[in-house]
């Protein structure tokens, strides 16, 4: 019970994050989505505890299965790789985005910066 509710918790924040409007937001949303998706990876099919797979003691039919490890592990990997993706497109989209620089487009480089108050010719 505990374990659906942690991803439960885990996935509505992530939904949260993900419909706000600031990247950063998003980019945690996607976090603990992908967080919430590797604890429902880890808890599927699992009823009790079991031995690690690599014992050579261990009964084959008390040991673990490694499917849902080796998926969880590349979903951290494949998670990992997209939140630094989406990072890297957050810093240079406010780097590129004229109206966050606070610069008309097309304006010859150095000029002033053009507030909301200030009226265009």
């Amino acid at each position: 019970m505990t374990l659906a509710l942690s991803v439960g918790v885990l996935a509505a924040g992530g939904v949260y994050l993900v419909l706000q409007r600031g990247m950063v937001r998003i980019v945690l949303g996607f976090v603990l989505l992908s967080h919430a998706v590797n604890l429902l990876l880890m808890s599927a099919g699992v009823t009790a505890r079991r031995e690690p797979p690599l014992m050579d003691t261990a009964d084959p039919a008390t040991a673990a299965d490694p499917l849902p490890q080796a998926f969880v592990l590349t979903a951290i990997v494949i998670a990992f790789s997209i939140t630094i993706y989406m990072l890297t497109l957050a810093v240079t989209r406010d780097e590129d985005d004229p109206e966050d620089a606070g610069t008309e487009p097309g304006a010859e480089p150095g000029t002033e910066p053009v507030g909301p108050s200030e009226e265009r010719a």
